[in-house]
């Protein structure tokens, strides 16, 4: 449930990719605390997914789960459009679905690339391009989730450099979209306490413990750390903000 009892967001309409778990289902959770109505989508995880959902409706919010692979091509298209048929046009897409797989360059294939790139990079744009056929004429918000490791992390290669081409994307968006009302923006977190980063072994780890030594907060972040920025980005409180990289790391920079 939100921190705060603020409902700016009555009215929207937000898809949320990869939101089951995560970023992605606190994003969901927030967003609909302040009034949107939410998409959930899910790759593999329909429980967890239909658990978001029935955490937000009990809240007295509304949102459904969506079912949808973004490395599939062919799921996109009927995922924005069973959003629009269930909720409206849709005002707020937040291209939070993505996956990581770090080791060195000796370690990299084109199967590992194309792994990342075709969700992270492919998988935002395609799907992106879907919700703009079904987007309020109004405009609306963008959010691409990013990660400060854009600028690069060693054993990340791959990673990195689709983060990066998110955050070219974003500019790029931005520009191109911004004559329809369509703000596009780029939240780029550090280290987050999520499932994936549990389950990758990070948490008690040193990479841990050297992180939150370099962090001017001292913590890593957790998943409404992030949720909060964004529903900010999706609101008309950031009306006048478009094109931008906002770092939420707790100052901690690569």
């Amino acid at each position: 449930m939100s921190k705060t009892q603020v409902n700016n967001l009555q009215g929207k309409v937000a898809l949320v990719t990869g939101a089951s778990k995560g970023i992605g289902a606190a994003i969901a959770r927030e967003l609909a605390a302040r009034g949107a109505a939410v998409a959930v989508n899910y790759s593999g995880s329909k429980v967890a997914a239909e658990k978001i959902v029935a955490e937000i409706k009990a809240g007295g919010g509304k949102a459904i789960a969506v079912q949808a692979n973004l490395a599939d091509p062919d799921s996109i298209g009927p995922l924005v459009e069973k959003t629009a048929n269930e909720f409206g046009p849709i005002t707020t897409l937040i291209n939070n679905a993505g996956i990581y797989d770090f080791g060195p360059i000796e370690a990299v294939t084109p199967e590992h690339f194309h792994k990342q790139f075709n969700v992270n990079v492919l998988g935002l744009l395609l799907t992106t391009q879907a919700a703009l056929r079904h987007f309020d004429p109004k405009g609306g918000s963008i959010v691409n989730i990013g990660s400060i490791v854009a600028s690069g992390l060693a054993t990340a290669s791959v990673y990195s450099a689709t983060k990066g081409a998110v955050d070219s994307i974003t500019g790029a968006l931005a520009q191109e979209l911004g004559p329809r009302q369509i703000r596009v923006n780029s939240l780029n977190p550090g280290m987050v306490e999520t499932e994936g980063v549990h389950a990758a072994g990070f948490i008690g780890s040193d990479f841990q413990k050297q992180t939150e030594k370099e962090t001017p907060l001292g913590r890593i972040g957790q998943p409404d750390d992030i949720a909060t920025v964004a529903a900010f980005l999706a609101s008309d409180d950031s009306a006048w903000l478009t094109g931008q990289t906002i770092q939420a790391s707790g100052g901690a920079r690569l």
